[in-house]
């Protein structure tokens, strides 16, 4: 039993419950995101004829702050304008505000935020945060310059949703303009926030430059700033700084998180310093700092171990998690893809369909490769098929490009031109080169020379004609009308 149900036990043995006890329940679980809980008590102060309060329903609006409890949500929004709390706290009505931002119901944020009749500064730096936070750049700074028009002053939460828009959109002139506000506004000084957003921004701005000297004039060094860095320095290639600024954190004493690992387990796997002792000991800092159990640093850790070719040690990481995702079982799927153990990913794959799980694209795209790389022609061509016919879903270029060089492997090179001839476009330059190829491997002129054709009319390089002429140079033929 966790804590949460050991306190909601005690919370039930209560003989009196006053509405500040109420409240202090409902915020729990509103933190831990256990909606089924909120409404069930929400339930149980109906039956106990007890009128909640503002607060109570920023708790309740708050906790459907998901899609899968949109309906939910909505009907509190009808309870909220019946008992008239819409019009009379502001909380509410910009709880509802984050409700319909959080499911991606941005014309119903705009019209909660309208329906509000005193437009404080709470109510326009939430908007104004969800258009940012959302890409809609126009809108966010139509209500930017309305707030200075009106007196109003922008919040953090609101230039960090400037920030982020231009990293989004990679516009670095913006994000300068955003700079220089915060700074005459004196939130620059003020707030990790503020000083980790920027460090992001221009690291995706590719100014990498100007990221590491806004970091260098933070009075202090934060966990967030510096992982803001780590991913500026990854993101413009510097993969070998992102290792050393890893190893200074950790002597420093600045602390670590599952982003920090998730970060220098990738660069790791980018840089050529890239070796199993260094996965190692990045997964020795992964277990004591207790993040051993974390679903993303764990798939970081499978694929580090894989691609280093030691696959009894991702099984190992695989083994220790509790409850594996989608995610964490492609990745192990992955690993198995790139070692070449075609039957292990098919297993793997039986498991997920077995617990009830559904794979996407990934998934399906790990499994054609393991089958391609281990030659299992009939499990793979059942693995394509079933896509469409019992998962819905449709197969992308990679899917096909896969099957291609799956049945061009095996020397169906008939049925692998048949699968192009069906694709949508007759195919990509890729696939038509993986063809060609597998026919100058099994020595197949005739289906050579149609693949060599089709190729031909999409070569875009030097080194695709190249490839073609080769072809025909392996027939004895060389002259390249013939084509």
């Amino acid at each position: 039993m966790g804590l949460d149900d050991w306190a909601l036990g005690l919370f039930d043995e209560l003989p009196e419950r006053n509405l500040a006890i109420w409240n202090v329940v409902l915020r729990g679980f509103c933190e831990l995101g256990r909606f089924d809980e909120l409404l069930r008590i929400y339930n149980e102060t109906k039956l106990d004829n007890l009128e909640l309060n503002g607060l109570s329903f920023c708790y309740l609006i708050r906790g459907c702050c998901n899609k899968t409890f949109f309906n939910e949500g909505r009907q509190l929004h009808c309870h909220v304008i019946k008992v008239g709390w819409v019009n009379s706290n502001i909380f509410v009505a910009n709880a509802l505000v984050d409700f319909y931002s959080a499911c991606g119901s941005l014309n119903d944020a705009k019209i909660s935020f309208q329906a509000i009749p005193l437009e404080d500064v709470i109510s326009w730096n939430s908007i104004l945060s969800v258009c940012a936070d959302n890409g809609l750049h126009f809108d966010a700074l139509e209500l930017f310059y309305m707030m200075q028009f009106w007196g109003k002053k922008p919040s953090i939460r609101s230039f960090v949703g400037f920030l982020n828009l231009s990293s989004m959109n990679g516009d670095i002139v913006f994000g300068k303009q955003i700079h220089c506000c915060v700074v005459k506004l004196g939130f620059y000084n003020g707030s990790v926030h503020v000083q980790s957003a920027l460090i992001d921004m221009y690291g995706k701005c590719f100014d990498i430059e100007n990221s590491i000297s806004v970091y260098e004039s933070l009075p202090k060094r934060t966990l967030e700033c510096c992982n803001s860095l780590m991913t500026s320095l990854l993101h413009s290639g510097f993969v070998d700084d992102v290792i050393d600024m890893f190893g200074l954190m950790v002597d420093e004493g600045i602390g670590l998180d599952e982003f920090t690992f998730c970060t220098v387990l990738k660069a790791l796997l980018e840089s050529v310093l890239v070796s199993l002792a260094s996965c190692r000991l990045v997964h020795c800092c992964v277990i004591k700092f207790g993040f051993e159990s974390d679903i993303s640093v764990s798939c970081s850790l499978i694929d580090g171990y894989s691609r280093s070719g030691k696959v009894e040690l991702s099984q190992k990481v695989f083994s220790q998690l509790s409850s594996p995702n989608v995610f964490c079982l492609t990745s192990i799927i992955n690993g198995f893809a790139r070692n070449g153990m075609g039957r292990e990913c098919l297993e793997i794959f039986e498991t997920m369909i077995q617990k009830g799980l559904k794979p996407d694209k990934v998934t399906f795209l790990c499994v054609l490769t393991g089958c391609s790389h281990s030659g299992l022609v009939e499990e793979g061509r059942s693995v394509f098929n079933s896509m469409t016919s019992r998962h819905g879903i449709c197969p992308d270029r990679e899917h096909l490009s896969c099957m291609v060089d799956l049945l061009g492997r095996a020397g169906l090179l008939d049925e692998a031109e048949e699968l192009l001839q069906r694709t949508p476009g007759r195919g990509t330059c890729v696939m038509w080169s993986s063809l060609l190829r597998s026919c100058r491997v099994h020595r197949n002129e005739m289906v050579g020379r149609r693949a060599a054709k089709f190729y031909w009319n999409l070569i875009q390089t030097i080194l695709q004609l190249s490839q073609v002429s080769n072809f025909i140079l392996k027939l004895g033929n060389l002259k390249l009308q013939c084509i």
